[in-house]
Formats: C-alpha cells, structure tokens, sequence
C-alpha cells in the first residue's frame, strides 16, 4: 500500500500546497487526486507569484482582463478565483462525501490586510462571495488584528483558514475565536455549521534554530510544537464548551499542519509527514515532499494524544536560549512579510506581463 493510502486511511487528510494553471490544465492534480489520495489544496501569494510570472499560462487572460480595465489587483483575484473555483470543482465530490469536512481549496485575503481588521472583515466576505463555492476557505492570519477579524467572519458565515500560526497560544487564540464566532451565530438563531481549519506552521522552527542550538536538537523543535498543538486541540474538542457547540450543530476546526517541507537539507525530506500522523487533522505538502512520501514515506504510528515527549523537548530548546515566545512572535511577523513581499512581487509581474502583451499587441497591430 502507498504511504500516501495508508495516510488516508488512518484518517489525516493530505492537501497540496501548491495551485498553478498548468497543474489544472495538465491534468496533474486530478493524478494527485487518484495516484496520491489528495483531498483538497491551500495556496498564498508565493505560490501564485511562482505560478503566474514562470508561466504564459495566464497571459491571455491577464491580456482580456486588462482589456477590461481591471485594476492590477483585481485581475490577481480574478485570476487565482478562476484557479481556485476550478480546484474546487475536482474536491467537490470529496466534499459531497464526507459531509463537508473534506475537499477544500484556500484564497488568501491580501497580505497588507494582515493587521487590519475591518479590511479583513470586509475583504473575506466579498471573496467568499466571488469563489461562490461551498468547499472555499478564505485565509485569514492569526495576528492579533486577524483574531477579531476571524470572529466576525465565522459570525458572518464564511468558511475560514486561519493561516501563520506558530504557537500554541497563537492557536488557542484562533479556537477561541472560531467558538466566540458559532456562539454568536447560535444566540442569533443561525446555523453553526460554519467551516474552518487552523494552520500552524512547523518546519520554520527548525530553520530559525538549527545553527543556534546542539546536533541533537537539530529538526526537533517543528515536531515538538505539532505534537503541543495537537495535545491542545484534542483538548479543546473534548471541552464542555466545544460540546455543548457540537450539540447545536458545529463542526471542528479541524488542525492542518502547514510548512511540512523540510529545510535542512542534511534531515530525512519526508521528516514532518512521517512524525505528524494523526486522525482528524491535514497535513498540506509542498508538490515536492508529496512526491518524496508516495516514494519512500511511512506510516509508522500516530501522534500521542497527550502530546508525546514535547514539553521535555520545549523544555531543552528553553535550556539552549531559545526564547519560545519571542521566536513564535517573529515567525508570525516574518510570516506576515514574507507574503506581504511575495504580493508586491506578485502584482509587478501581473504589471510587467501586461505591458509586455499590450507593446506585443500594439507591434502587431502596426505591423499588420
């Protein structure tokens, strides 16, 4: 059995992190759905910056849209909306058969939204709109701006990522969230069945600290903070509050494990797929490390349900001067920047495209 299968079937679901038009055209991602048991798909404004200026994939559709007088940001949503609307289509009927909790595809808000939350607020619900699909996801991050803005929207009725999450308080602070926001719509007399996932990010971890601390610490401290969180959201489903919520109705913020690549060239690339198996919650791969596991992955075990050995692990990192908070605090915020320099580059090479198909254009139309 692929490991991919046996992944499946121990109850995690596995997303691809990863949306290009070639991969929709191409016929490569319903593979992934039938060769590698792929159930849904999350993208960010690196992945569409990659997508769109290494490929002429978009380019008439940039050239129609700029046609129509779109500004360069319109025509970016438009795009990844199109991408994204299509993605959905294929997850539809994973969607249909697990009653919904399966078969979603992410759309993240623009990243200088990050620490605004009325922009937030607004920007979600005319997304979710847009996408017009039941198995959409619209990516709000877990800043201190973005919790309220979490609340709102799940009070609204929009299904939502919460994405660059990093530390358990970070994550407590987007369930608590997601529950204040069913609360609010159960009181309302609406229906609670209001979907969203957290998506706590590892491999940075280790990639922040593996040249400041032992050998033997090296690619632990990802893991370590997983296993933390999932002992917290296994917590936070069995707590009165969480039950009296399913009574009405609610489902689970489900718990995805993002940022699973490996970054340390010199550790196993299927590390965090291998230590991260767990029922009931995602784990979305990079195209490359999807790849690894079909190859040679393993499903071995599943993660402890009290958390494993992680705060002895926490507790070495903690005794190697690691200050836990403050690097979960920049994560958040290098996080933040990352995309925010992804989406300006994004938009210059919507720009550049577009000018280069409109001299194009005009050259043909002179020489003609």
């Amino acid at each position: 059995m692929k490991a991919t299968l046996a992944l499946h079937n121990l109850g995690q679901s596995l997303w691809l992190d990863n949306i290009t038009r070639d991969l929709l055209d191409k016929g490569t991602l319903k593979r992934y759905v039938d060769e590698f048991s792929i159930t849904g798909l999350t993208s960010n404004p690196t992945i569409f910056e990659h997508a769109i200026s290494k490929s002429n994939s978009y380019d008439a559709e940039i050239s129609r849209l700029l046609k129509a007088g779109l500004s360069t940001e319109d025509i970016f949503f438009e795009l990844a909306v199109q991408d994204l609307s299509r993605a959905a289509d294929l997850f539809a009927a994973v969607h249909k058969k697990t009653a919904g909790i399966d078969g979603f595809v992410s759309l993240e808000l623009s990243p200088l939204m990050a620490y605004d939350t009325t922009k937030s607020v607004a920007a979600a619900r005319l997304l979710h709109e847009k996408g017009n699909r039941p198995n959409l996801y619209i990516k709000i991050p877990g800043t201190r701006e973005g919790v309220p803005a979490i609340e709102e929207s799940i009070a609204n009725g929009v299904a939502i990522n919460v994405t660059l999450l990093f530390s358990l308080d970070q994550y407590l602070a987007s369930a608590e969230a997601y529950m204040r926001g069913l609360e609010r719509r159960i009181a309302a007399g609406l229906s609670p069945d209001v979907r969203s996932v957290a998506s706590v990010f590892l491999s940075r971890w280790d990639g922040a600290t593996m040249e400041k601390v032992p050998n033997a610490l090296r690619n632990k401290l990802g893991i370590a903070i997983g296993q933390q969180v999932y002992k917290a959201y296994r917590d936070t489903l069995e707590s009165d509050r969480w039950q009296r919520l399913a009574n009405f109705g609610a489902r689970p913020q489900r718990l995805l494990f993002a940022s699973t690549g490996t970054k340390d060239p010199n550790a196993p690339d299927v590390l965090y797929i291998n230590a991260l198996a767990a029922p009931n919650t995602i784990n979305t791969m990079p195209e490359k490390t999807l790849l690894a596991f079909a190859e040679h992955g393993e499903v071995t075990g599943t993660l402890p349900r009290n958390g494993g050995d992680c705060e002895s692990v926490l507790a070495h990192f903690r005794k190697a001067g690691i200050d836990l908070d403050k690097l979960a605090a920049d994560l958040q915020a290098q996080g933040a920047e990352s995309f925010d320099e992804s989406w300006k580059k994004l938009l210059s090479a919507i720009e550049t495209k577009g000018k280069a198909l409109h001299d194009g254009s005009t050259e043909s139309s002179h020489a003609a």
